[in-house]
């Protein structure tokens, strides 16, 4: 087991090293004016994304700007501000030779309120230099300008990082670009070590919030479930059989070490770990009393305190965005619904009222709602319960079977594992209104996804 520590650690370490690398190789610089493009009355600005200009004559640097521009466009658009127009409309507009260079003029006739035109320079075999500034076609004025210097290894980070500064100064908007979904999945099609054969494993893997960059965090050949994100982005909390029964494993992916704070053994096993909103705290299902029920504890381990104590199967705890609350699923009503509950375990009561619901997930703030996978015929949909109204709303609808649903950092949509299609589980989002619907998986059965913040 000490070897496989050791390789799991060492994995993280590689993955967390790349990470940081790409971030902190942005050296950035804003010049521009803080002023909003607006749009018609009634409706988003109209923005448009052409090719970046490849000021280095080589292929790598016209590639570059080529996916800079197409990876910025779909941020953009999923945030749903603004009217992207699409690109391949750009083709009657002559492109830019410099960074001030538009046909305003033509951009107007595509009815385009805002212009983002960027340029690409490789200053070395390693580094680039990406120049953006988003013109107002209107008012030919220059709204926003920002500069990016750092290594190529990977150029949509850049893009991303864009996007998000573009929501922030123009519609107020905390952006999701550059955050991550992690998921479990069997896409390596390996089989768990020392069991039945061709039993398959299920792994921890992560992508950008695009479905993009997929990485994989685990390397054990065993059973790794329920991958939850700590708070700050630097850890992330699973239940793996590694040891040979269920327990919490906290990956460290910037220290290249791992934690178990709910110290399992053969006889207490542990899962379904949820990180409180300050990351000092860890909640979690545990066995160690002799029944089903949710736990709190320190990140180290210590301070362990027992929540509920009661007969039925009490799993699946989720954290309030002040860290008061806990919600949790329970069927010791019979059926397993939705409770919620003091973080010192005190004024429990119910919140569903369906078949069958589990699988909640708190909104952030400002939202005050909780997510969660109700029974709705043989299979099961994704529902939303306003904590303030008390209604419930449906997002999706019957196909297939939806569950594990996962809020993004803005509350704005939600990750959630389908089987519709073709029968295998994938991930998707979706808007929180139910619109907007993305698949972000596709090789192999990938599920219970945790968006990080």
């Amino acid at each position: 087991m000490n070897s496989i520590l050791r390789r799991v650690s060492w994995l993280s370490l590689v993955v967390a090293v790349a990470l940081l690398f790409v971030a902190s190789g942005q050296a950035r610089q804003q010049d521009g004016v803080d002023l909003v493009i607006g749009g018609d009355v009634g409706r988003p600005p109209n923005f448009a994304v052409p090719d970046c200009l490849a000021l280095t004559p080589d292929a790598a640097t016209a590639a570059a700007a080529r996916t800079i521009a197409e990876v910025l466009w779909a941020d953009l658009e999923f945030e749903r501000e603004f009217r992207m127009i699409p690109r391949d409309v750009y083709r009657t507009i002559p492109p830019a030779r410099s960074i001030g260079d538009l046909s305003f003029d033509r951009w107007a006739e595509l009815d385009a309120d805002g212009v983002v035109n960027c340029t690409v320079r490789a200053l070395s075999d390693t580094q680039v230099e990406i120049t953006a500034r988003l013109f107002d076609i209107r008012s030919f004025d220059n709204k926003f300008s920002v500069q990016y210097t750092g290594t190529n290894t990977n150029l949509r980070r850049y893009a991303h990082q864009l996007s998000d500064e573009i929501h922030r100064q123009q519609r107020g908007v905390e952006g999701v670009a550059r955050t991550r979904i992690a998921f479990v999945s069997d896409r390596d099609g390996e089989s768990v070590l020392g069991l039945v054969e061709d039993r398959p494993v299920k792994e921890v893997y992560f992508a950008d919030y695009d479905g993009a960059n997929i990485q994989r965090l685990t390397v054990t050949r065993i059973l790794n479930l329920f991958p939850a994100w700590s708070p700050d982005g630097r850890s992330i909390g699973y239940t793996s059989y590694l040891s040979g029964y269920p327990d919490i494993v906290v990956s460290h992916l910037f220290e290249g070490r791992m934690t178990t704070p709910a110290n399992g053994t053969v006889q207490i096993h542990n899962s379904l770990s949820a990180f409180s909103p300050d990351g000092l705290r860890v909640a979690f299902n545990s066995n160690r009393d002799n029944s089903s029920d949710i736990y709190v504890a320190d990140v180290d381990g210590t301070n362990v305190q027992r929540l509920t104590s009661n007969p039925a199967i009490d799993t699946s705890p989720t954290w309030s965005p002040n860290g008061q609350q806990i919600a949790f699923t329970s069927d010791r009503a019979g059926q397993p619904q939705i409770y919620v509950m003091g973080v010192d375990g005190t004024g429990l009561r119910r919140l569903t009222y369906d078949t069958y619901s589990d699988r909640p997930t708190w909104s952030p703030a400002p939202f005050n709602e909780i997510a969660y996978s109700s029974k709705t015929g043989p299979g099961h949909d994704i529902k939303v319960l306003d904590l303030s109204t008390s209604e419930v709303r449906q997002v999706t609808f019957g196909l297939g079977s939806n569950e594990s649903p996962n809020y993004s950092p803005n509350g704005r949509h939600i990750a959630f594992t389908s089987s519709r299609g073709s029968g295998r589980k994938q991930i998707y989002t979706v808007d929180r209104d139910g619109k907007n619907l993305r698949r972000l998986t596709s090789t192999g059965n990938n599920e219970m996804p945790s968006w990080s913040r």
